[in-house]
């Protein structure tokens, strides 16, 4: 997705420019999770999509006439057309270096505002009142799926927590520096932006990257200053704070691939266009016209998101109950003190000062004023020995936890690289099977084959392309004296080479790794770092889902993706 920061600062000022004071005439639904505006301003029509998919998250002005999509009324698109249509949009605002528009809409009845969180997984449509209280979203999220978060009907709207990066303002060659310093080895510089600040998406660190030293691979390591770095950053952002867009596509042939606000220099084939929404428009067609399976996969990422949020949520309770040994500690020690202070302690009291330490200041226990010292004492022991029990459960349900999430970690990237409707309802019945989601009528699931390659040494590679034929490949197919790779701390394939024990050849080496690489989350990187070692060495992890392993005596090359096939 490359709907980032930037690009939302580039339709905010478009919108700013074209329909700010036009009339709302229509709502319009398109499908699950979108929605799009038509708007009478300038003597012309304007049409606005907002879309909450994850994988299309935006807003953006359309060329193309606005159609309905779908029959279902959704309750808040029945509030937009009360609330909204005849009003006039009143401005449009965007929160610093954030994914979010707030359109301000003089309705009807009163001022609200709709605003788009183009934010991945995480993204919504809300329409928000002037008192600041949710009207309703196109998804609903509950406390139960986000403690941090809610978004419900009533509650307030809050901006999502700031991430906890530096700001894009205050990026210096000191601070470039120390990011890069700090990358783990063979990490790329691009990564290193991205993690370290705000606001940064992979395609805007690779131009920056490609900017400063004529590759976007560049490992951390080589780097041996930083200022042609931090001079592309600022040219970069320049162009941002200074509103001077140059919108643009990249192409693969006559396919739109890509789209930026600014010159993607870093591709072979790119070309401007005249406004950055109708380079969104141009990709978004280009997609849409790729993958037919659109709205299947979209239903599936649906489940998916609800799952992560419930496990998280369940990740979050676990660790508020986790108490440190010191809170242990003082719950053991307050019941001994109050039996040692038994005698001064009284019916009614709220609190005793105990000198628990002779050479420290004294406790304040807090008393319960209807117990006796007794019975306070018993409450403080009955709460040690729950939170000591809880103290040796909880760690193994802590990780169960992470396990879950990195478990549907590993389907999401199946669903983002299902090709076909067979591959996307194996990653529905996966979520089935793991009690993630409900199984309304029980269909038979055609479960695709690992995939089979013939190296250039006419060894045979086997690739598990879903979580269930990796664990095929590893466990079932593949030996302990076989090759096993994978891509370095992603979710991806289980790579095998019927090696038999035998020295695998360099040039089967790099095939198998191309192949890891490809069929992994990061498949879009220019490089990726794949770790090998012999299946002997990969264990299954207890507890965990399909395909969920650890691995040792590894070893690690560098190569670019490639699909089988090429």
């Amino acid at each position: 997705m490359y709907y980032d920061a930037l690009t939302a600062a580039a339709v905010a000022d478009e919108l700013r420019a074209n329909v700010v004071g036009g009339r709302i005439q229509e709502v319009i639904h398109f499908d699950e999770l979108t929605l799009g505006l038509e708007i009478y301003a300038q003597h012309q029509r304007h049409y606005l999509v907002a879309s909450a998919d994850a994988r299309q998250a935006r807003a953006h002005l359309t060329g193309t006439k606005l159609r309905r999509g779908v029959d279902t009324q959704v309750p808040l698109l029945l509030l937009l057309r009360k609330r909204a249509r005849g009003g006039r949009i009143a401005g449009v605002r965007q929160p610093p270096f954030e994914r979010i528009l707030h359109l301000d809409i003089s309705g009807p009845e009163e001022m609200v505002t709709l605003t788009v969180e183009a934010m991945g997984r995480h993204s919504n449509i809300i329409l928000v009142d002037a008192d600041g209280q949710v009207l309703d979203s196109i998804k609903r999220i509950s406390a139960r799926l986000s403690r941090v978060r809610p978004v419900l009907p009533g509650t307030r709207y809050e901006l999502p927590p700031p991430q906890q990066k530096l700001d894009p303002a205050d990026v210096t060659e000191r601070a470039l520096g120390e990011m890069v310093d700090s990358a783990r080895a063979g990490q790329p510089v691009w990564r290193a932006l991205v993690n370290g600040i705000r606001g940064m998406s992979p395609l805007l660190a690779r131009e920056i990257v490609y900017r400063a030293a004529g590759t976007i691979d560049e490992p951390c390591g080589d780097v041996m200053q930083v200022t042609p770095y931090l001079d592309a950053y600022n040219m970069l952002l320049e162009h941002a704070w200074d509103r001077r867009w140059e919108p643009c596509v990249a192409r693969e042939g006559d396919e739109v691939t890509v789209y930026a606000p600014y010159p993607l220099t870093h591709y072979a084939e790119w070309e401007p266009v005249a406004t950055i929404s109708k380079a969104i428009d141009r990709y978004e067609q280009a997609v849409q016209s790729a993958d037919a399976y659109g709205p299947a996969r979209a239903g599936v990422q649906a489940l998916l998101d609800d799952a992560r949020e419930r496990v998280r949520t369940r990740l979050e309770a676990l660790k508020r109950q986790l108490i440190p040994q010191e809170e242990l500690d003082r719950l053991r020690l307050s019941g001994e003190m109050i039996l040692s202070y038994a005698h001064a302690i009284h019916r009614g009291q709220r609190e005793v000062e105990a000198q628990a330490d002779l050479e420290g200041p004294p406790m304040r226990i807090a008393l319960d004023p209807v117990k006796t010292a007794v019975e306070n004492a018993q409450a403080y022991f009955e709460r040690y020995e729950k939170a000591k029990a809880a103290s040796v459960e909880i760690p193994a349900l802590l990780r169960k936890a992470r396990y879950e999430l990195a478990y549907l970690d590993q389907l999401e990237t199946d669903l983002e690289l299902a090709s076909n409707r067979p591959e996307i309802d194996e990653v529905r019945s996966a979520l089935i099977e793991a009690g993630y989601a409900p199984q309304k009528r029980r269909t038979q699931i055609q479960r695709g084959q690992p995939l089979r390659v013939t190296s250039p040494d006419g060894l045979l590679i086997l690739v598990g392309r879903s979580a269930r034929q990796n664990h095929e490949v590893t466990f079932r197919q593949g030996t302990p004296d076989d090759l096993w790779l994978h891509a370095v701390d992603v979710p991806g394939a289980h790579v095998i080479v019927k090696s038999g024990g035998g020295e695998v050849p360099r040039a089967t080496l790099e095939r198998s790794a191309e192949l890891a690489a490809y069929y992994s989350a990061v498949q879009g990187e220019g490089r990726v770092l794949v770790a090998y070692t012999q299946r002997r060495y990969v264990r299954q992890i207890r507890g965990a889902g399909p395909g969920m392993v650890t691995y040792r005596n590894e070893d690690t090359i560098t190569v670019s993706p490639r699909r089988s096939g090429t």
